[in-house]
């Protein structure tokens, strides 16, 4: 599989995978829910029996090419979710998290209560051996940001498995891809990436889109493996990445901190769900934030409430 190592396969993830060995650390799938969208070169309303059967051919190969100790993410609609947990149960996967990512920008309706919602399956091949960098996502309890409380963690707490941090993708964000009908954000790609691989691994998207699985990857140091059934998706991911990869330091905001560092600081705010002008307005807030910080980089670095302020302040403007 080395050959397709950090690239953008156009094929169909099936036939793709059909013969490989276990190379994924790491896998992320977001495929058709069948409710029609409308994408370039696949037809997203099929017969409900050719769809499950379709769903267990895909995840199949995905478990065939998954490392022993790796994990296996699958988002999903409400209609096929159940159908996605039994699948899982007869390839002797092992779930660790039935996952909703709750958003408020959904689809409006008259007769019924309006989606706001996507599921995310968490699954792993071995329910002993798997990795989970937990200090990647905690965040600063109430115990600690409200309380005061002397038995809250030091090193915070787990969210929670209902993601209401991360918004759709709509059409004025700066990171939308107007080429694709449906695109992940890159947060929560981030959240699962960082929790769930380490540096140098492995990452594959059978269904890689508008490319946000790769993008951030590669933001991460991972290595990369999309396959992609549309060459026009293919050829415009590519450009994406082109795109990040001619970025240069310069994004640095000072001398004192990297790219990564950066990407972290924003990525803390959003899943404390607290404004960057905030942090830096509240001493305690700061304070805890800083603490927090330390904890995800999980490095000797000594990181300031001073230079985290002045990071902070150069990323919200």
């Amino acid at each position: 599989m080395s050959k397709f190592l950090n690239k953008i396969i156009c094929g169909d993830c099936i036939e793709v995978l059909a013969n490989a060995k276990p190379f994924a650390n790491l896998i992320f799938a977001d495929p058709p829910f069948n409710i029609g969208y409308e994408y370039d070169k696949y037809h997203d309303k099929v017969k409900k029996k050719n769809y499950i059967a379709w769903t267990k051919d895909w995840m199949t190969v995905c478990k065939k090419v998954l490392k022993p100790d790796g994990s296996f993410y699958i988002a999903i609609g409400d209609e096929y979710a159940a159908n996605v947990k039994i699948i899982a149960d007869e390839l002797g996967l092992f779930m660790r998290n039935w996952l909703i990512w709750h958003y408020t920008f959904g689809q409006q309706t008259k007769n019924k209560f309006a989606r706001a919602h996507t599921h995310i399956f968490y699954f792993v091949n071995d329910k002993k051996k798997f990795t989970f960098n937990d200090y990647t996502v905690r965040v600063p309890s109430d115990r600690q940001l409200i309380y005061n409380d002397r038995r809250a963690n030091p090193k915070g707490k787990m969210p929670n498995d209902v993601w209401d941090e991360f918004p759709r993708v709509c059409g004025t964000f700066k990171e939308r891809q107007g080429w694709h009908p449906c695109q992940m954000p890159e947060s929560l790609l981030t959240r699962i990436t960082a929790v769930s691989s380490n540096p140098g691994d492995c990452v594959l998207d059978p269904f890689s889109g508008s490319g946000t699985t790769p993008a951030v990857a590669y933001q991460l140091g991972r290595n990369y493996v999309g396959i992609e059934i549309s060459q026009k998706y293919v050829e415009n991911t590519e450009k994406r990445l082109a795109e990040l990869k001619n970025q240069s330091a310069c994004r640095r905001t000072n001398l004192f901190f990297n790219t990564a560092e950066l990407n972290e600081l924003k990525r803390l705010s959003t899943d404390i769900k607290i404004p960057l002008r905030e942090i830096t307005a509240d001493k305690k807030l700061l304070k805890q934030f800083t603490n927090q910080f330390v904890v995800r980089m999980n490095n000797p670095k000594r990181y300031s409430t001073e230079q985290i302020v002045t990071a902070l302040k150069d990323l919200a403007d």
